[in-house]
């Protein structure tokens, strides 16, 4: 093992993961947005809208996200539209985590009792105000342990980025083997800093998923009961 290798070229391990945690921060933030929204179409069942999400839902969790980004990249500007690799990742990855943030959070709401929400409606509330404030906390807390695995998932799912010639971990990695054939430093390296980037955030939805368990969240059981 070459440790002068290592102690010269970690530096651009360091500037990749900053890359990759800044957008898969953006993707997971409008991920869990479009989740949410999808979701709340879906059990409203709004007209049109809810056949849409259905079709994406469909077509974002059946294809690989390097085909995504490989239209975004390659296909778009066929189009006339030239997004950068950047955009391209943060569009992919959205585009893919959007899809199983909403079955996340569509498995935490048929976990809530439909008594819950004729209640809120027999109390003079609206079918959306019901929805937020009494459906939706009791399932975003039951989603919790899908919704960080999902996470999780998405972040894994940066390494393919690469793809599209952006300078993310495994394109420094993928560098460094062709220039100076040091496949074990260089995959060290790359293991190393998914392990720091993936096992903090393990940790930290661990401690949510426990202190959420611990405060009761999520047992909608004893309240449907009621």
């Amino acid at each position: 093992m070459d440790m002068e290798f290592i102690r010269n070229y970690y530096p651009l391990y360091v500037e990749a993961a900053k890359m990759t945690i800044v957008i898969a921060l953006i993707g997971i933030i409008l991920s869990l947005l479009i989740g949410l929204l999808c979701s709340m179409i879906k059990k409203l069942e709004i007209p049109v809208l809810k056949t849409i999400v259905n079709i994406y839902i469909e077509l974002s969790r059946n294809t690989p996200l390097l085909i995504q980004l490989f239209f975004l990249y390659f296909g778009l500007p066929k189009l006339g539209i030239v997004l950068s690799s950047e955009t391209c990742a943060i569009v992919g990855l959205t585009f893919l985590g959007g899809s199983y943030m909403a079955e996340a959070f569509r498995t935490g709401i048929d976990s809530v009792s439909d008594i819950q929400l004729e209640s809120g409606l027999s109390l003079g509330f609206t079918r959306w105000q019901t929805f937020l404030h009494i459906v939706m906390p009791q399932a975003i807390a039951t989603s919790i342990p899908v919704l960080c695995a999902n996470v999780i998932f998405l972040i894994k799912e940066t390494s393919v980025f690469s793809a599209v010639a952006l300078a993310d971990l495994m394109f420094v990695a993928k560098d460094l083997i062709g220039i100076y054939y040091k496949t074990d430093e260089a995959l060290l390296m790359l293991v190393l800093s998914y392990l720091v980037l993936l096992l903090p955030v393990s940790l930290i939805c661990t401690w949510i998923e426990r202190r959420a368990r611990y405060a009761g969240f999520g047992n909608t059981g004893t309240v449907s009961g009621n």
